[in-house]
């Protein structure tokens, strides 16, 4: 890009942005001195006029390619600066004051108007948080309450086991008790069997003896 162009456009925005102050404050005065500000600022223009010249003529002297950008920036310059006239006519206009009255109503009516439309987004946005707030608060309570009918079906379950596990547990002591009885019957039984056995032992070894001494008498006698 070209540094002519750039120097000139330095010195444009800062001349443009001097009189955008200077019809502010020329729109507050009176007499002389509205006068002698209104002149500085037409002097201003024509500043800005020739440097509108110098960027224009500086532009079609470069490169196609560069030229169209510049010639882009440029209609942009000069629609500021069409801008800041409109300014300055409405400013050295006879009734000014009861424009810029208008102007500075309609701003504060406009101002007024963004505030409470602004106030009515916030509001609405709160109201719309306060609903998803309640609608959690719902979804909270509802999974509480479902969790409290499952805590209350598992706790019913358990007491169901436990009161089987007590019925086994009786039952297996009872078994327990049988099987204990019958051991003793059983011991019973076989200390009687052993006791019959030595009886009918000593039974049969008594009739032996008996038969040895009847043939030791036949046969010796």
């Amino acid at each position: 890009m070209s540094e002519v162009f750039e120097g000139y456009e330095r010195q444009y925005c800062e001349i443009s942005a001097s009189l955008s102050r200077k019809c502010t404050a020329a729109a507050a005065l009176d007499g002389e001195q509205k006068k002698q500000k209104v002149s500085e600022i037409k002097s201003g223009v024509e500043d800005a006029e020739s440097l509108i010249r110098k960027m224009d003529l500086e532009a079609r002297s470069l490169q196609p390619s560069v030229k169209a950008v510049l010639l882009n920036k440029l209609r942009e310059y000069k629609s500021d600066l069409n801008n800041l006239k409109s300014e300055v006519k409405r400013i050295t206009s006879p009734n000014a004051k009861n424009v810029a009255r208008e102007e500075l109503l309609e701003s504060g009516m406009a101002d007024t108007l963004a505030v409470s439309a602004d106030q009515r987004g916030r509001l609405l946005v709160s109201t719309e948080r306060l609903n998803q707030s309640s609608e959690r608060i719902k979804e909270s309570r509802r999974t509480m309450l479902e969790t409290e009918e499952l805590g209350v079906s598992i706790l019913q379950d358990l007491h169901q086991q436990r009161q089987s596990l007590l019925h086994a547990h009786n039952t297996l002591h009872g078994v327990d008790d049988n099987i204990g009885k019958s051991k003793k019957v059983l011991v019973s039984m076989s200390r009687r069997m052993d006791r019959n056995k030595w009886i009918i032992g000593s039974i049969i070894a008594a009739l032996v003896l008996a038969i040895l001494l009847i043939l030791y008498f036949k046969l010796f006698h």
